[in-house]
């Protein structure tokens, strides 16, 4: 077959010189016959959409067609031609095809409905679907959203390390790396596990967060932002929860709890509006297949102004709402950290916009977060999201050294684990303030996916970790 260079799909389908020779890549989704010609429709993954391959019959052996079967990879030669059909401008009408991967029967990926439960147990072959393709396309949106507005602001990307020996949020639920022998290890008197030997000599885990590290940074940079991979081994069967998920943390000095709120709702507008932007044909498609109200929640939130609430007030809301005859499976009180349920229901049902929730009771929050004067509650702000509840948790920092001491003793962290954050506070300690936002989160609002196992490609959770 004659080597003409290849031309992406979504780039093709935007071409009109037609009577070009042209060549496609791609894998074929699906095949129709009739007495005279065939329709291929092959999708190379560039776009939601196909190219539809004209064959007339009459210019091909029937034996090279049989390998063209749902799932095999092909290079296509032929010429542009208009479209007849709707749908798209153009078409190709074959000159020549060269089967680059046959694709038998067992293929799992046939033309029929397949349900989201099956797609994860074949989760390698799953990006080839129009529903994932979308989605994937959307995640690669995404990311390139976050370091834009970032890096617009004057924002330094800043790589925390993976392996840590700290536990930022005090949870506990961590990953172990190590390079010791687990049938034969070392112990003391008290049988405690003796690290030494190891090859970080002490214990160290898989992050849970880069945001104490982050800190470090703002204290030097001014403004820092971090984007990684981050773990947690929470036994959490959820449709929210993953083991390995990805988290953007930005830190910032000098920012006080309006500012930081002010940042939070400009973030997640200008990711919004991106997606809405750059996405509009996978987004259409998840619009149309996957949930029909999905472009107008995503415009509504760009175009609306976020609440901002106290904790207090909102579970004042909430108790009215009990009174008024309002189920929840969850109770509501002053000093419960609110369900998913309770935060939505703010959102959806009372406010009908996005909330921002600020200070909460100091015992259900993070030890690093500042105290206000009441001595009761913290500066926190979660951004509370329509369909999915919590999607920011941030504070202001606490920057006294003292008043940090005193709440790291109160709870019981190893402080010899934290002395280097500490120095913060000791050394030019600063007003400062920041975020975390997860990504996957992020992803689950934007493409109107359910289930946060079907936004990242190959999920972890409990019991599973295949690919």
């Amino acid at each position: 077959m004659e080597k003409i260079s290849r031309t992406k799909i979504v780039d093709l389908l935007k071409r009109e010189d037609f009577g070009t020779m042209v060549n496609v890549k791609g894998w074929v989704r699906t095949r129709r016959d009739s007495k005279q010609v065939n329709f291929i429709a092959l999708n190379d993954g560039s776009t939601i959409n196909n190219v539809q391959i004209v064959v007339d019959l009459a210019a091909f052996d029937e034996a090279s067609l049989k390998e063209i079967t749902t799932g095999a990879c092909l290079s296509v030669n032929g010429v542009l031609v208009a479209s007849v059909g709707s749908g798209q401008k153009a078409e190709i009408q074959a000159r020549g095809i060269e089967v680059l991967g046959t694709c038998d029967s067992t293929y799992p990926l046939q033309k029929k409905g397949h349900s989201m439960e099956f797609l994860r147990e074949v989760a390698h072959l799953r990006p080839r679907t129009n529903t994932f393709g979308a989605v994937f396309r959307m995640r690669h949106h995404m990311a390139i959203a976050i370091h834009s507005f970032f890096h617009q602001k004057g924002f330094f990307y800043f790589h925390t390390p993976i392996i840590t020996a700290s536990d930022c949020e005090g949870a506990g639920e961590m990953f172990q790396v190590t390079t010791k022998n687990l049938y034969n290890l070392k112990k003391d008197e008290n049988g405690s596990i003796i690290y030494d030997d190891d090859f970080f000599g002490k214990q160290t885990s898989l992050t849970v967060s880069g945001q104490l590290e982050g800190e470090l940074g703002a204290t030097g940079l001014g403004a820092i932002y971090t984007f990684g991979p981050t773990f947690r081994a929470e036994n959490s069967n959820t449709p929210r929860h993953l083991a390995e998920f990805w988290m953007i943390e930005p830190e910032i000095a000098f920012m006080d709890m309006t500012e930081l709120m002010d940042l939070e709702e400009e973030f997640i507008k200008y990711c919004v509006k991106w997606a809405l932007d750059n996405c509009k044909d996978d987004l259409e498609f998840l619009n149309k297949m996957v949930d029909k109200e999905l472009i107008t929640r995503l415009q509504k939130v760009v175009d609306t102004e976020f609440m901002r609430l106290p904790y207090t007030e909102g579970i004042r809301i909430l108790e009215e709402a009990v009174k008024g005859g309002h189920k929840f499976e969850y109770p509501v009180y002053w000093g419960c950290d609110l369900a998913s349920e309770h935060e939505r229901y703010l959102v959806e049902v009372h406010f009908k916009r996005p909330v921002i929730l600020t200070d909460y009771p100091k015992e259900i929050k993070a030890f690093y977060m500042k105290q206000n004067e009441d001595g009761r509650t913290v500066q926190g702000t979660d951004v509370l999201f329509p369909q999915i509840g919590e999607i920011i948790g941030g504070s202001v920092r606490e920057e006294s050294y003292e008043k940090l001491t005193k709440r790291i003793d109160e709870l019981n962290i190893p402080m010899k684990d934290m002395w280097w954050y500490l120095d913060t506070r000791r050394y030019g300690s600063c007003p400062h303030a920041g975020f975390g936002l997860g990504f996957e989160r992020l992803l689950l609002f934007v493409t109107g996916m359910t289930n946060i196992r079907d936004v990242i490609p190959f999920p972890r959770t409990p019991r599973n970790a295949e690919f």
